[in-house]
């Protein structure tokens, strides 16, 4: 695959590291046997003001805006969006303008919620932030900030939720390449990889990049909003156009795409007992931090499936999509359970 065509530029730290999880893989051994052998892609270590996964798409979404002579990025996200902070800090790093729109989503108020955390990065980049009630149409309203940003002779860039469009799901097949040539070199097997899926452009970044190679490598999306079908729904058809970017729409099929949104709990943002189990669990067997919204739910659903006997004898590949600086926005629901 020919991604240089596209333009992307460099400022990731890549290849990312991809290690096996022997702590949390004797911890998942059922008793009389069988479970998991673990592996983690450790997107949490792409480099920009604290890395995630949101960092490949940029490469490829900045390249778009540079070639478009922007100077100024306009974006949205949840109020501890992990995109809209790594985007702030893109903009800060190439001198452009960033303009964000924070909506309200969880509907929380806690000032650890709602001043810490990402938000607290957001500020220190230097982005403008605009806050908006949850439900507003946000699509809408990147529009809206975007002429503003032209009315006052700006040249706006938006960048969609996630960044999750073509363009940046390339990031993704570009991680396909990468864990494919990664686990060559180890001499491993993969059976199935496992990762958080929201705005769809990760989830669907890997499937076509693994189709159009033809690595026959199963991804399991685990969601953290969307009812299932609405979320495979989504990711098909991002996953369908990507590939036809690169010319192979036809070799993504809808069997393909598979997500498990059985562990949401009661949306997006929001966090159970499950969640905080599941982050206790991987700091203490392996000393990974996870996030509270995306690979927190995704670990949730890991543990639990792993628990069904859903991945004996299999090698699974965690993709950690990074966020752990979302946990201090989490600060109060966090305390007093972590002990």
């Amino acid at each position: 695959m020919h991604l240089a065509r596209f333009n992307p530029v460099r400022f990731a730290h890549l290849p990312t590291p991809f290690e096996p999880l022997p702590g949390l893989t004797e911890h998942l051994v059922r008793p009389g046997g069988g479970g998991p052998a673990l592996w983690i892609k450790r997107d949490d270590c792409t480099g920009l003001a604290g890395g995630g996964n949101k960092t490949r798409k940029l490469e490829y979404l900045l390249g778009d805006a540079l070639a478009n002579d922007a100077d100024t990025l306009v974006t949205q996200g949840a109020v501890q969006s992990n995109h809209v902070r790594q985007t702030a800090a893109a903009a800060a790093k190439f001198g452009m303008k960033c303009q964000i729109i924070l909506e309200e989503r969880t509907g929380s108020t806690a000032v650890d919620y709602t001043r810490s955390g990402n938000v607290l990065l957001d500020h220190l980049l230097g982005a403008k932030i605009r806050s908006v009630p949850g439900g507003t149409d946000m699509n809408q309203k990147l529009a809206e900030v975007a002429a503003e940003v032209s009315d006052a002779g700006g040249r706006p860039y938006v960048i969609p939720g996630g960044g999750s469009n073509s363009i940046g799901a390339l990031g993704y097949v570009e991680c396909a390449l990468e864990l494919v040539a990664q686990a060559n070199e180890t001499g491993l097997e993969i059976d199935r990889i496992v990762t958080a899926t929201g705005s769809a452009g990760t989830h669907a970044g890997l499937v076509a990049g693994l189709a159009v190679m033809g690595a026959d490598i199963p991804v399991l999306g685990i969601g953290v909003r969307a009812p299932k079908d609405a979320q495979e729904a989504n990711v098909y058809k991002l996953a369908r156009e990507t590939a036809a970017l690169l010319g192979h729409e036809e070799r993504v099929t809808r069997d393909m795409v598979v997500a498990d949104c059985d562990y949401v709990g009661a949306g997006y943002g929001l966090i159970d007992d499950a969640v905080i189990e599941a982050l206790k669990t991987i700091a203490r067997t392996d000393a990974i931090l996870l996030d509270p919204v995306y690979t927190g739910k995704a670990m949730k659903g890991l543990l639990a499936l792993s628990a069904k006997g859903a991945f004996d004898g299999e090698t699974v590949v965690f993709l950690h999509t990074g966020g752990a600086q979302g946990l201090f926005g989490y600060q109060g629901e966090l305390e007093g359970k972590l002990s």
